[in-house]
This record gives C-alpha cells, structure tokens and sequence, in this order.
C-alpha cells in the first residue's frame, strides 16, 4: 500500500511518491507502467519519485510510462518544487533540487494550497552532436540539418507545410525540433515513434514540432521518449526556445503554447535557459498494487 500525489504542470501529469514520509518502491522502472496505466492504474504520463537529497532540498526520479528512467523532466521537477514546499520540506523561495541534469535551482511561488507558479533554472542547453547525442550528422552543433529521421518524403509535408530539417538540443535529456506551418496537422502518432527510435539517437529522442506565430510566440507539439504524445514538454518547450534562438526564427524570450497550456523561456543565446509554469495538484490516493 503506498500513498501518492497526482499532480500536473501545464497538462504534463504524473504520479507522484513523496518519499520523505513513503517508503521509495523496490522496483520503480516495473510500478511506472502499471501506475501510469490510464484505464487500470492511477493514469499519468509516467511517475516520479521525491527523494530526500544530501545536495538539494529533494532529489527528483522520473520514470516514463514505458518504464525508462529519464534525466530531466521541465513539468516534473516545477511539481516536485511545488510538493517540496506545500508539504513542508523547505520553504517557498528558491529551492534546490536535483536532478539527473545536476541541481537546478527553482523560485516557488505558492497560489494557494494546491497550486504554484514556479520558475525553473533549466541549466545551459547542450548543443554538440556528441553530447546531444546525434549520429551521422558530423560534429559541432546540429543546426537545421537534414532529418533523416522522417525518411522518404510524404504527402503530409506539403500538407502542413514542413521543413524537414531539425535543430537538436539536450536540456540533459535529447531533443529534435522540426519546424512547419500548421503542427495541428501533422500526424504525430506516425512520425514521433519513427523519429524517437531512429538508429541517429542512440539514446532515443524527444520530438517537437513548432508552428511559429511571431517571434515571441509559437504553438508546439511534442512526442516524448518513453511516453508518447504528451500535452506540455518543459524541457522540450526549453528546446524550442533555444532552436529558435540559433536558427534566428524567434527571439530570446518566448510564449510558448502547447496543448495542456502556455510556458514562458528566456535564452539570450548563451547561459541557462529560464522556464515559467504552472505546477497543480489534482487530488491524493493510494496505491494498493497486486
């Protein structure tokens, strides 16, 4: 039997473990499938655990819906500041924690019980292939480069008026960004596992696709590693800031709207990269397992 929290930022939902008053599950990488499940688990994109830290205020883990630990999760770590600091772990203000990315500082600001705007220091993007990583596009930076990804070209390119090159960027975990006219039209369901499972990342890949409505402001969606199509990326929202940025489409500061709601980023081009959300609690249960 195990208490959790489902929480949500900007839609991105998970299940959440507050692992400073619940003992931490044996095998987290098998409960996340089961947990996750939306018709006979709690329901979630993935769960994360909130662990006591001796470098931070907590230590986030996050596990996708497939089971696959990830690095860094946008959403993920602007709840756990929010659980971190509504259940009396640290105060509201900055508040360290860390992450497979490192420790990142995060400003929690409590709008009432059950809810917070937070702002997340994101840490400096990475952007040499190796680091991402991406194969088979040479070295240094990987700046609207062919996709091979997609494979042979398609009716839906024109359809959605696509540009098949991608901009890659690791916010601690790995991201494709591939630009077009109309993202509500792309088939993501189709090319995101395509894309994601490519043999040109070896440690999977994120994958974003953005329709840009002026250079403060774009619409994105997102498939994510491990978890399929999502309603909010902060990491990914994180990547598209910075691609717009090198490839001079969108400016520093952006509005960005994905399907479960809106994200601010600031990247000037070199530094970290600056995210605000949301991060809402939707209600507490328990978890009775086998």
């Amino acid at each position: 039997m195990m208490k959790f929290l489902k929480m949500h930022g900007a839609g991105n939902d998970y299940v959440y473990v507050d692992c400073f008053t619940e003992p931490a599950p044996a095998d987290p990488a098998a409960l996340a499938p089961r947990i996750a499940d939306r018709h006979t688990g709690v329901g979630g994109d993935g769960l994360i655990l909130v662990v006591p830290s001796p470098r931070a205020a907590a230590r986030m883990r996050m596990f996708n819906a497939d089971g696959s630990e990830s690095e860094m999760c946008g959403n993920g770590v602007r709840c756990v500041a929010h659980l971190v600091v509504a259940r009396g772990h640290a105060p509201a203000g900055a508040v360290t924690i860390e992450t497979g990315r490192g420790v990142l500082t995060v400003v929690v600001q409590p709008a009432g019980p059950r809810r917070s705007q937070v702002r997340v220091d994101m840490g400096e993007p990475l952007l040499e292939a190796a680091a991402i990583p991406v194969t088979g596009v040479g070295a240094g930076r990987v700046v609207e480069v062919e996709c091979a990804a997609l494979g042979p070209h398609e009716a839906w390119w024109e359809a959605v008026g696509l540009d098949p090159r991608m901009t890659c960027v690791s916010m601690g975990n790995p991201h494709a960004v591939l630009y077009c006219r109309d993202v509500a039209a792309v088939p993501l369901d189709v090319v995101g596992p395509r894309i994601e499972r490519h043999a040109s990342f070896p440690r999977r890949v994120n994958v974003h696709f953005v329709e840009r409505l002026a250079r403060d402001h774009v619409r994105m969606r997102t498939w994510e590693r491990g978890s399929g199509i999502t309603l909010a990326c902060g990491t990914g929202a994180s990547a598209v800031c910075v691609a717009g940025v090198l490839t001079g489409r969108t400016d520093g500061k952006l509005s960005a709207d994905l399907p479960g709601g809106r994200l601010e980023l600031e990247w000037p081009g070199d530094g970290p990269v600056l995210m605000t959300g949301p991060a809402e609690e939707v209600f507490e249960g328990i978890w009775y397992g086998d």
